[in-house]
């Protein structure tokens, strides 16, 4: 499922969630919602072309990554992970679910 939210900011953001609800990714802040709604459209597109994820570490040594679309645009980060291999399993999983997404997991909150 899709959840997008309409922060106090006036911007938009999304997460992807597995079937049972636990959040696989979170966008950065979109200024319109013809914007978000265009990004969200679209991941299913994302899923046929070239995904870009840079994998990345943080200052406590957790593992994260971000996905960025064949343009090099940042489009949202992961959740933190323990071990690289959790990581590259969470890469995994978003790539599956991005796969199966139907019109019913999209827009949920519009």
């Amino acid at each position: 499922m899709i959840k997008i939210n309409k922060e106090a900011n006036n911007t938009y953001n999304f997460s992807l969630n597995t079937t049972n609800g636990d959040a696989l990714f979170y966008s950065i802040g979109f200024s319109s919602k013809e914007e978000i709604k265009n990004v969200v459209s679209n991941l299913n597109l994302l899923e046929k072309q070239h995904f870009i994820f840079e994998r990345r570490t943080n200052h406590d040594g957790n593992f994260l990554f971000n996905l960025k679309n064949k343009k090099g645009q940042l489009i949202g980060n992961s959740q933190l992970y323990g071990s690289e291999a959790g990581m590259e399993n969470g890469i995994k999983n978003l790539k599956k679910r991005i796969a199966t997404l139907n019109k019913s997991d999209y827009l949920e909150g519009f």
